[in-house]
């Protein structure tokens, strides 16, 4: 039924404003727009176009009460329908569509029967009420200005019915409500994508930081990339949840996207970390991997046997057993080079009695081991390539990480982005870095974003230092991890039990790294 009175109007009116201003959801905003122009003006129908680069009008809302359609916003899509050109063939302004007139005019166009009318082609009409058994008769087209009055579209209504529901002209005072809506509506609309423009500002300037430190390195670029979209889907499963402790953690949109946001950005401070500390592939490299000059003191070393063999203080059999040694502390070493997951202290010692072994001459007359004291102790390395020294340079990056982030002004609900990003490498049992904060003082975002990041990390296949790691292997670890204090148990089970492991498998990983994992073993 139409509202009885203008107080009834305005209250109306009030009322969608607010309501606009409210909605986040660009498409529920334009079904919001034209339910409440149908509802003040007892419309039977009504269509909201938007104008796509000056070219064509595109159905985005479409709506009908008699025929029970209902198009686009929180239903099907609207876009099976044709756009409408603003511009004939000849590149003329089509004036023979009444919404496309009426923009290009700027005008409102209230047609009381649409079959009496000479001004416009309703061919598009009459097949539409043909193919529904219906009778489109008034029409009030209204078109949708931006604050710098250039036009975004257009709102039109269809059949205006009076209080036994017969169809009736659109009067003149609901033309001017329905514009003020329409004013109204594109305003909303407007602030809408310029939020949108801002936040895809923000998020390309995101990116731009992620393909710099891709630059500076191509392991932590895909790490950079790979990481969201893990934080992403076990954040949703944990939100899903129905049991356990967390079955009460509720996570809004806002809250989504900061945490998006926290973990595109949660390595920046790699930026200013040497390139030879993010790319260690091996325990010897620096600039280069001396590797190679060990071998060539292997080489040396080989040379110097020949030669007391050919002088005679060595035997043939003493000469082949120091060769034979040589060969395999060589070959140790080689192994060792590459580091791992772990190395065992006898194998540390056997570096030391390598070094000793063996005595190399200089062009000078001098004479040193095998190796220098400060290959030695990377040679020594138990876990990874990174000595004590290089661990502090890139565990740095977390400090400048939290920093960089400090230091944006960031809006209020994206204010947690720094606590996020900057406690990935915090434990559960108050060992991790820089903080030292223990379970109870992060936040469910960062503990699930540490997670992420263990997992991306150990079977990532594109790391210089290690082999990618199977589904079993990495689980396997971080069940260790898990019984060790260091991530949080509760979201390690959510991981496993609601497949979230396997779900980023199918979209990242080789299909070698992807086995047949028994999670039982792993649960709490």
């Amino acid at each position: 039924m139409p509202y009885q009175n203008i107080e009834q109007h305005l209250a109306k009116l009030i009322e969608v404003g607010i309501s606009l201003s409210a909605e986040k959801d660009t498409s529920l905003l334009l079904e919001k727009i034209l339910m409440s122009a149908k509802a003040i003006a007892n419309a039977d129908g009504g269509t909201i176009y938007t104008l796509q680069s000056d070219e064509f009008l595109q159905m985005e809302i479409v709506c009908n009460n008699s025929l029970n359609i209902a198009m686009g916003g929180s239903h099907e899509e609207a876009s099976r329908f044709a756009p409408l050109p603003m511009y004939l063939d000849d590149g003329e302004p089509n004036y023979s569509n009444v919404v496309t007139s009426a923009i290009h005019d700027d005008r409102i166009v209230n047609i009381k029967d649409r079959h009496q009318d000479m001004h416009y082609d309703f061919s598009g009409a009459q097949r539409f009420d043909d193919a529904n058994n219906y009778n489109s008769v008034s029409f009030l087209t209204i078109p949708m200005k931006d604050h710098h009055g250039q036009m975004i579209g257009a709102l039109q209504l269809i059949n205006a019915l009076d209080e036994h529901d017969e169809i009736i002209s659109f009067s003149y005072r609901n033309a001017l409500l329905i514009n003020a809506l329409a004013s109204q509506a594109a305003v909303a609309l407007t602030n809408k994508h310029l939020i949108d423009e801002l936040e895809q500002l923000f998020e390309s300037f995101i990116e731009l930081i992620a393909d710099a430190i891709d630059e500076k390195s191509p392991y932590t670029g895909g790490h950079c990339r790979r990481v969201p979209e893990l934080a992403i889907m076990l954040t949703d499963a944990v939100h899903n949840t129905q049991q356990g402790p967390l079955k009460d953690f509720v996570m809004s949109d806002d809250e989504r996207y900061e945490l998006k946001i926290a973990a595109w950005l949660h390595d920046c401070g790699k930026i200013t970390t040497p390139e030879y500390v993010v790319d260690k592939a091996t325990k010897l490299e620096t600039i280069h991997d001396r590797i190679h000059e060990v071998d060539m003191r292997f080489e040396v070393v080989r040379r110097d046997l020949k030669i007391k063999q050919l002088e005679q203080q060595l035997s043939d059999e003493e000469y082949q057993s120091a060769t034979t040694q040589a060969d395999s502390d060589q070959a140790f070493i080689h192994q060792h080079n590459t580091g791992g997951e772990f190395m065992a202290e006898e194998d540390q010692q056997r570096i030391v009695d390598i070094a000793q072994r063996y005595q190399i001459t200089d062009y000078q007359g001098s004479q040193s081991n095998i190796l220098f004291d400060d290959e030695v102790a990377n040679l020594q390395i138990s876990r990874g390539t990174l000595n004590d020294d290089e661990r502090k340079i890139i565990n740095r990056h977390i400090t400048v990480t939290i920093d960089m982030l400090n230091s944006l002004d960031l809006p209020a609900h994206l204010a947690n982005i720094a606590e996020i990003a900057g406690g990935h490498h915090e434990r559960m049992d108050g060992k991790g870095y820089p903080n030292g904060l223990k379970h109870d003082q992060m936040s469910v975002q960062a503990r699930v974003l540490g997670i992420s990041d263990i997992f991306e990390a150990l079977t990532a296949a594109d790391r210089p230092y290690k082999e990618a790691k199977t589904l079993t292997e990495s689980l396997k670890i971080m069940k260790y991890m898990k019984d060790d204090g260091h991530i949080d148990p509760d979201i390690f089970d959510i991981f496993l039990r609601d497949g979230v492991y396997l779900n980023y498998a199918n979209m990242f990983l080789k299909e070698s790294q992807i086995d047949d994992v028994d999670i039982e073993q792993f649960l709490s």
